[in-house]
């Protein structure tokens, strides 16, 4: 898996499907030099079953929570730029969001702030549903297919394929915005990444977060899950580098090499530098294959594919996800 199931012992942050961030995208919008495609998905199997309880799973957005898309600009692993999403309660079917965009001081608060750029907008969750127009930004809100392709049973296994993808016919909720390259920062070279937060007792808690693909699902023990997830970025080194080159360690690394590969995935940012090819671990586009390239991290090179291919539903228009499948 991606990020899905991502607190500990493959349960969700807050045992909450909706606060579950599964994947972050960030690639060069097709046909519109200047602009960058930025997606976070959350809530796995939107529409369908869970392999854990609460088995059935609810198709809309968390109405507490904040969904934060992240953006350094500068190198300091510090928000410098902010895309918020918040959400009403869903009412007899409908669900409206309103999304900040924050730069400065304004996007490092744990609240969204800056300017709103669309407010009232409504959640699509039908294959109906259309982009709308966010001050200079496209966005689109609403559940779409997973573009997530795994072999994850083959993976739990002891990479004993099965030539099934776990994530073929599953649903997201998803947050694509198409943006302006000036308005993520002077220089084409960014890190981005996501977290969900969501109000306890009036005061919000980050729940999840994600920058890298495939990370704390395979590489942190459960008892550090959770920790993980409320973390920042700015600590990642000094908290993971040591437990993480020792299990890489552990998987036939020396201890310099595994020093070296830890070192590629921390912070857990997603680098894009929009002057090189956008492909993992150079942002990261809808049908980079991500699981394998983890594989292969893990296991110092032995094991290179699940042998899957991208989904063949996505689209050739923003939000390019597919339609969902119920």
């Amino acid at each position: 898996m991606s990020n899905h199931f991502s607190a500990a012992y493959l349960k969700f942050p807050g045992d909450d499907a909706r606060l579950d961030l599964t994947d972050l995208y960030a690639f060069p919008a097709p046909g519109a030099p200047g602009r960058t495609t930025l997606i976070i998905d959350v809530n796995p199997f939107t529409t369908g079953l869970s392999a854990t309880p609460p088995f059935l799973m609810s198709p809309e957005f968390h109405p507490d929570a904040v969904y934060r898309i992240n953006i350094d600009n500068d190198g300091d692993n510090q928000s410098d730029v902010a895309f918020s999403a918040v959400f009403t309660e869903a009412e007899e079917g409908r669900q409206a969001g309103t999304v900040s965009y924050a730069t400065g001081d304004d996007a490092r608060r744990t609240e969204p702030a800056g300017e709103v750029i669309a407010s009232a907008v409504p959640v699509g969750f039908d294959a109906a549903a259309h982009p709308v127009q966010a001050g200079a930004c496209e966005l689109f809100m609403g559940v779409r297919s997973d573009p997530f392709f795994a072999d994850a049973e083959g993976a739990l296994h002891g990479f004993d394929w099965t030539g099934e993808d776990s994530f073929a016919g599953k649903d997201v909720q998803c947050i694509a915005l198409q943006v302006p390259d000036d308005m993520l920062g002077p220089e084409p070279a960014i890190s981005v990444w996501a977290t969900v937060s969501v109000r306890h007792d009036g005061t919000l808690v980050q729940v999840d977060r994600g920058g890298n693909p495939t990370i704390n699902p395979f590489i942190n023990p459960d008892y550090a899950k959770d920790r993980y997830n409320a973390g920042h970025p700015a600590d990642d080194v000094a908290t993971y580098l040591q437990p993480w080159s020792k299990l890489l360690q552990e998987n036939g690394y020396s201890a310099a090499e595994a020093t070296a590969a830890a070192a590629t995935v921390l912070p857990d940012v997603l680098h894009y530098d929009r002057d090189r090819p956008a492909v993992y671990p150079n942002g990261r586009g809808l049908t980079d294959d991500v699981f394998s390239a983890r594989m292969a991290f893990l296991t110092h090179g032995e094991v290179t594919s699940d042998g899957l291919s991208p989904h063949d539903d996505m689209l050739a228009e923003f939000p390019y996800l597919g339609p969902p499948h119920r």
